[in-house]
């Protein structure tokens, strides 16, 4: 089942708490993210994302809960627009980009 991502952030998805920016999960989910996600997002502190309609990782929080993502990736991103493509990750991709993107996220 392939559920969009503005419906699916109602879901309620455990996660375990945020990560050490250097921690070996934390690391797997940039690997992740820089092979699946690197063209059009920007996965830094500062830069921009290379397509227009790609936030930056670092801003997601702004949108979505990043515990809430959890389903999304695991059954399929399907968004608004036909340049991204559809990705879903077995769990242990989840679990390892859910830290990766807790690791990124700015305040407000």
């Amino acid at each position: 089942m392939r559920v969009a991502i503005p419906f699916v952030f109602v879901a309620l998805a455990a996660c375990s708490g945020p990560q050490s920016a250097s921690s070996p999960l934390v690391e797997q989910g940039r690997e992740i993210a820089q092979t699946n996600c690197a063209a059009c997002h920007a996965l830094d502190a500062t830069s921009d994302s290379s397509h227009a309609d790609a936030p930056p990782f670092r801003t997601l929080s702004d949108r979505y809960p990043i515990d809430s993502l959890q389903e999304a990736l695991a059954e399929g991103i399907v968004v608004g627009h036909a340049d991204m493509p559809e990705f879903s990750f077995d769990p242990d991709e989840v679990d390892a980009l859910i830290a990766f993107l807790e690791s990124l996220q700015t305040e407000g």
